[in-house]
Protein backbone atom coordinates (compact mmCIF):
# COMPACT_ATOMS: atom_id res chain seq x y z
CA UNK A 1 0.00 0.00 0.00
CA UNK A 2 2.97 2.24 -0.32
CA UNK A 3 4.00 4.75 -3.17
CA UNK A 4 7.78 4.09 -3.76
CA UNK A 5 8.60 6.24 -7.32
CA UNK A 6 7.45 7.55 -10.56
CA UNK A 7 10.00 6.93 -13.32
CA UNK A 8 9.51 8.23 -16.83
CA UNK A 9 10.52 5.44 -18.87
CA UNK A 10 9.92 7.34 -22.67
CA UNK A 11 9.88 10.86 -24.13
CA UNK A 12 8.68 11.59 -27.93
CA UNK A 13 8.20 15.41 -28.05
CA UNK A 14 5.65 16.39 -25.96
CA UNK A 15 4.93 12.94 -24.89
CA UNK A 16 6.03 10.81 -22.26
CA UNK A 17 5.52 7.10 -21.05
CA UNK A 18 5.94 6.45 -17.46
CA UNK A 19 5.72 4.05 -14.37
CA UNK A 20 4.31 4.39 -10.87
CA UNK A 21 5.53 1.97 -8.95
CA UNK A 22 3.53 0.96 -5.55
CA UNK A 23 4.19 -2.19 -3.45
CA UNK A 24 0.99 -3.71 -4.54
CA UNK A 25 2.23 -3.21 -8.67
CA UNK A 26 3.52 -1.04 -11.58
CA UNK A 27 1.13 1.11 -12.69
CA UNK A 28 1.67 2.39 -16.55
CA UNK A 29 0.96 5.75 -17.85
CA UNK A 30 -0.94 7.21 -19.15
CA UNK A 31 -3.22 4.64 -17.72
CA UNK A 32 -6.15 2.94 -18.35
CA UNK A 33 -8.22 2.85 -15.30
CA UNK A 34 -11.92 0.89 -15.18
CA UNK A 35 -14.25 2.23 -12.34
CA UNK A 36 -15.76 0.33 -9.74
CA UNK A 37 -17.98 2.81 -8.37
CA UNK A 38 -19.21 0.57 -5.75
CA UNK A 39 -16.87 -2.45 -5.06
CA UNK A 40 -16.76 -3.75 -8.51
CA UNK A 41 -16.49 -3.10 -12.59
CA UNK A 42 -19.17 -3.94 -13.88
CA UNK A 43 -19.92 -7.49 -15.34
CA UNK A 44 -16.18 -8.05 -14.94
CA UNK A 45 -13.89 -10.28 -12.71
CA UNK A 46 -10.82 -9.04 -11.46
CA UNK A 47 -9.22 -11.75 -13.90
CA UNK A 48 -10.64 -10.33 -16.51
CA UNK A 49 -9.61 -6.77 -15.99
CA UNK A 50 -6.07 -7.70 -15.68
CA UNK A 51 -6.67 -9.86 -18.92
CA UNK A 52 -7.28 -6.66 -20.19
CA UNK A 53 -4.06 -4.82 -19.10
CA UNK A 54 -5.58 -2.26 -16.63
CA UNK A 55 -2.52 -1.77 -14.12
CA UNK A 56 -4.85 0.50 -11.63
CA UNK A 57 -8.66 0.69 -10.62
CA UNK A 58 -11.05 3.51 -9.21
CA UNK A 59 -13.31 3.28 -6.43
CA UNK A 60 -16.02 5.74 -5.81
CA UNK A 61 -15.77 7.23 -1.90
CA UNK A 62 -18.96 8.52 -1.72
CA UNK A 63 -20.94 5.54 -3.33
CA UNK A 64 -18.62 2.91 -1.38
CA UNK A 65 -19.75 4.65 1.89
CA UNK A 66 -23.36 4.41 1.40
CA UNK A 67 -23.21 0.97 -0.52
CA UNK A 68 -21.69 -2.00 0.26
CA UNK A 69 -20.56 1.17 3.11
CA UNK A 70 -17.23 1.67 4.76
CA UNK A 71 -17.74 -0.79 7.63
CA UNK A 72 -18.46 -3.79 5.20
CA UNK A 73 -15.37 -3.64 3.21
CA UNK A 74 -13.20 -2.76 6.74
CA UNK A 75 -14.46 -5.80 7.84
CA UNK A 76 -13.43 -7.36 4.65
CA UNK A 77 -9.89 -5.86 5.45
CA UNK A 78 -10.33 -3.05 2.53
CA UNK A 79 -11.56 -2.19 -0.35
CA UNK A 80 -8.59 -4.77 -2.47
CA UNK A 81 -9.63 -7.75 -0.30
CA UNK A 82 -13.40 -7.19 -0.51
CA UNK A 83 -12.81 -6.27 -4.80
CA UNK A 84 -9.98 -9.51 -5.17
CA UNK A 85 -8.10 -6.83 -6.78
CA UNK A 86 -4.32 -7.59 -5.93
CA UNK A 87 -3.03 -4.17 -8.10
CA UNK A 88 -3.19 -0.59 -6.73
CA UNK A 89 -6.34 1.16 -6.04
CA UNK A 90 -7.13 4.72 -6.05
CA UNK A 91 -10.00 6.49 -4.76
CA UNK A 92 -11.73 9.19 -5.68
CA UNK A 93 -12.78 12.05 -2.93
CA UNK A 94 -16.75 11.88 -3.42
CA UNK A 95 -16.10 15.49 -4.99
CA UNK A 96 -17.64 14.57 -8.44
CA UNK A 97 -20.91 14.04 -6.59
CA UNK A 98 -20.63 17.68 -4.95
CA UNK A 99 -21.18 18.10 -9.24
CA UNK A 100 -23.70 15.73 -10.35
CA UNK A 101 -25.76 15.05 -7.03
CA UNK A 102 -26.26 19.41 -6.95
CA UNK A 103 -30.10 18.65 -6.65
CA UNK A 104 -29.40 16.44 -3.62
CA UNK A 105 -26.83 18.46 -1.76
CA UNK A 106 -26.12 21.53 0.33
CA UNK A 107 -23.35 22.86 -0.24
CA UNK A 108 -21.28 25.05 2.98
CA UNK A 109 -17.43 26.04 3.61
CA UNK A 110 -17.56 23.49 5.93
CA UNK A 111 -18.49 20.58 3.78
CA UNK A 112 -21.81 19.00 1.64
CA UNK A 113 -24.93 16.93 3.40
CA UNK A 114 -26.34 15.29 0.15
CA UNK A 115 -29.78 13.27 0.23
CA UNK A 116 -28.81 9.52 -0.53
CA UNK A 117 -30.02 8.29 -3.83
CA UNK A 118 -29.86 5.21 -2.14
CA UNK A 119 -32.73 6.06 0.47
CA UNK A 120 -33.35 9.59 0.27
CA UNK A 121 -31.21 9.51 4.22
CA UNK A 122 -28.96 12.67 5.12
CA UNK A 123 -25.30 11.78 4.20
CA UNK A 124 -22.27 14.73 5.37
CA UNK A 125 -19.10 14.71 3.64
CA UNK A 126 -16.53 16.93 4.55
CA UNK A 127 -12.60 17.13 3.43
CA UNK A 128 -11.76 15.10 7.04
CA UNK A 129 -14.89 12.58 6.83
CA UNK A 130 -13.33 11.86 2.86
CA UNK A 131 -9.93 11.12 3.91
CA UNK A 132 -10.86 8.96 6.50
CA UNK A 133 -13.05 6.67 4.62
CA UNK A 134 -10.54 6.77 1.61
CA UNK A 135 -7.76 5.71 4.09
CA UNK A 136 -10.48 3.08 5.68
CA UNK A 137 -10.73 1.39 2.14
CA UNK A 138 -6.74 0.96 2.06
CA UNK A 139 -6.62 2.55 -1.37
CA UNK A 140 -3.30 3.56 -2.72
CA UNK A 141 -4.08 6.73 -4.22
CA UNK A 142 -6.58 9.43 -2.06
CA UNK A 143 -7.74 12.46 -3.82
CA UNK A 144 -8.80 15.63 -1.83
CA UNK A 145 -12.23 16.75 -1.57
CA UNK A 146 -13.08 19.46 -4.09
CA UNK A 147 -15.96 20.96 -5.34
CA UNK A 148 -16.00 19.83 -8.84
CA UNK A 149 -18.29 22.84 -11.23
CA UNK A 150 -20.42 22.68 -13.96
CA UNK A 151 -18.67 23.80 -16.96
CA UNK A 152 -21.15 26.59 -17.19
CA UNK A 153 -20.73 28.25 -14.08
CA UNK A 154 -19.60 31.60 -14.18
CA UNK A 155 -15.67 33.13 -13.62
CA UNK A 156 -17.30 34.28 -9.68
CA UNK A 157 -18.42 31.18 -8.99
CA UNK A 158 -15.43 29.31 -10.56
CA UNK A 159 -13.22 31.67 -8.49
CA UNK A 160 -15.68 30.97 -4.59
CA UNK A 161 -15.07 27.26 -5.80
CA UNK A 162 -11.53 27.11 -6.38
CA UNK A 163 -11.04 29.25 -2.77
CA UNK A 164 -12.96 26.19 -1.30
CA UNK A 165 -11.40 23.70 -2.90
CA UNK A 166 -8.11 25.09 -2.12
CA UNK A 167 -9.30 25.40 1.72
CA UNK A 168 -10.53 21.72 1.52
CA UNK A 169 -7.19 20.59 0.17
CA UNK A 170 -5.27 21.61 3.08
CA UNK A 171 -7.55 19.86 5.47
CA UNK A 172 -7.16 17.09 3.70
CA UNK A 173 -3.65 17.47 4.04
CA UNK A 174 -3.75 17.68 7.58
CA UNK A 175 -6.07 14.24 7.91
CA UNK A 176 -4.07 12.82 5.53
CA UNK A 177 -1.85 9.80 6.32
CA UNK A 178 1.92 9.37 5.26
CA UNK A 179 0.73 5.60 3.68
CA UNK A 180 -1.26 6.60 0.59
CA UNK A 181 -0.17 8.46 -2.23
CA UNK A 182 -1.16 12.25 -2.82
CA UNK A 183 -3.13 13.72 -5.35
CA UNK A 184 -4.30 17.37 -5.69
CA UNK A 185 -6.81 18.69 -8.60
CA UNK A 186 -6.05 20.80 -11.16
CA UNK A 187 -8.57 23.03 -11.58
Amino acid sequence: MTFEAFQVTHKDQAARRGQLKFSRGIVQTPAFMPVGTVGTVKAMTTHEIEDLGADIILGNTFHLMLRPGTEVIEAHGGLHEFMQWKGPILTDSGGFQVFSLNELRKLTEEGVTFRSPIDGATVFLDPERSMAVQRALKADVVMAFDECTPDDADIAYTKKAMKRTHEWAERCIDEHKKNTAYHGYNQ
